[in-house]
C-alpha cells in the first residue's frame, strides 16, 4: 500500500511541475496541487453563517451589478450613471472625494465593516467601496408625462412611498402597465430599486412601464397637485375607493409594507381612498392593494 501511495504522490508532483511551468493550476486542485477547489464560479453567492444578520446575507447576494474598487466607482459617478446605493468601509484619502460626490447626487451611503465589503466582493479588491447600479435605466418625470400625451389620456402615476419589497415592485409594475398607467414613481432613499427580482415579478413590465426616483416624495406631491394632477392616498380612515372620484389627472399613492404611507406624504395629498376590510385582517397586502385601486381607475376612466 506503501508503494502505490508513493506512486501517486510522485505522479501528481509531475503533474504539478507540468502545470506550474505553463503558469497554469492543475484541473480540479489548488496551485499547489492539494485540495479540490470549492465549487462556484467565482460569483457573488449567498453564504449562510450562524450569528450573521439578515442584513448582511442581503447583502451578499446583489440582484443587480456591482461596481468595485475606488478608481471605477469615482468615474461611474463622474459620468452620472444611476446608482443605487454605496457600500463604504472607510472615509480617507480618495473615499473623501467619492463621498462628496455621492452627497452630491443624492446617492444613499451605508457604512459597514470591511469583512462585510470582503463578501459582498467576493475576494475581489474593493478599496473599501462597492457600488450597487441597477441593470435597467431610470425615467424622468417629463417622461412620463410626455407618455401621457402621446396616448392622449389624463396622466396617471403610481407613487410607491418606501415600499421596499423587490416582489411588491414587480407586481405592481405588472398591474400599473397592465392598468394603463404611465409611470411609476419611488425615492432616492428607504426603498427597492429596478433589480433582477424586481424584473421578473414585473413578468416583462420593467421594459415598458417609466420608472422614476425623486428626492423627497412629500415635495414631488406638491409639484404633481401644482401640475394639476390631484393625489389620493391609499390608507386606513378614508372613502371607500368606490364613492371617490379618480377619474381625470391622478396620482395614487400606496405606501410601504409595514409603516404604509408616511404622516407629511399623507397630509399632502388631496383625498384619502381605503377599501372596506370585513374579516379578522386589517389591512392588504401592498401589491394587491394597488391592483384594487388602479383598475378602479380604469373603470371609472373607461366610464363604466
Amino acid at each position: 500500500m506503501a508503494k502505490v501511495k508513493n506512486k501517486r504522490e510522485n505522479h501528481n508532483t509531475k503533474r504539478g511541475r507540468y502545470y506550474a511551468e505553463r503558469g497554469r493550476e492543475m484541473p480540479g486542485r489548488d496551485s499547489r496541487g492539494g485540495r479540490p477547489k470549492p465549487e462556484g464560479n467565482g460569483k457573488t453567492r449567498r453564504i449562510e453563517s450562524a450569528g450573521r444578520t439578515d442584513f448582511e446575507k442581503r447583502e451578499e447576494t446583489p440582484d443587480g451589478s456591482l461596481i468595485i474598487g475606488r478608481n471605477p466607482v469615482m468615474e461611474a459617478l463622474k459620468s452620472g450613471r444611476e446608482i443605487d446605493k454605496l457600500m463604504v468601509s472607510s472615509r480617507e484619502g480618495s473615499m473623501i472625494k467619492i463621498l462628496a460626490m455621492a452627497k452630491e447626487q443624492s446617492v444613499p451611503v451605508i457604512m459597514v465593516e470591511k469583512a462585510a465589503l470582503d463578501r459582498i466582493a467576493a475576494g475581489r479588491p474593493h478599496q473599501g467601496v462597492v457600488a450597487y447600479v441597477s441593470p435597467y435605466a431610470y425615467s424622468e418625470l417629463e417622461d412620463v408625462f410626455s407618455l401621457a400625451e402621446k396616448r392622449g389620456e389624463d396622466p396617471f402615476l403610481v407613487l410607491l412611498d418606501n415600499l421596499e419589497d423587490p416582489h411588491n415592485l414587480g407586481a405592481i409594475m405588472r398591474t400599473a402597465e397592465c392598468a394603463g398607467a404611465h409611470g411609476i414613481l419611488i425615492p432616492r432613499r428607504h426603498a427597492c430599486g429596478l433589480t433582477e427580482v424586481v424584473a421578473k415579478a414585473s413578468a416583462g413590465a420593467v421594459e415598458y412601464m417609466p420608472v422614476v426616483k425623486v428626492t423627497n416624495m412629500a415635495q414631488t406631491v406638491e409639484e404633481l397637485k401644482s401640475r394639476g394632477i390631484w393625489t389620493a392616498a391609499c390608507d386606513m380612515g378614508g372613502k371607500p375607493y368606490y364613492q371617490a372620484n379618480l377619474s381625470g389627472p391622478l396620482a395614487v399613492v400606496i405606501g410601504s409594507e409595514g409603516a404604509g404611507i408616511s404622516k407629511l406624504v399623507r397630509e399632502k395629498c388631496d383625498f384619502v381612498v381605503s377599501m372596506p376590510m370585513v374579516g379578522h385582517i386589517t389591512s392588504l397586502n401592498a401589491s394587491n392593494a394597488a391592483a384594487v385601486i388602479m383598475y378602479e381607475v380604469r373603470k371609472q376612466r373607461d366610464g363604466n
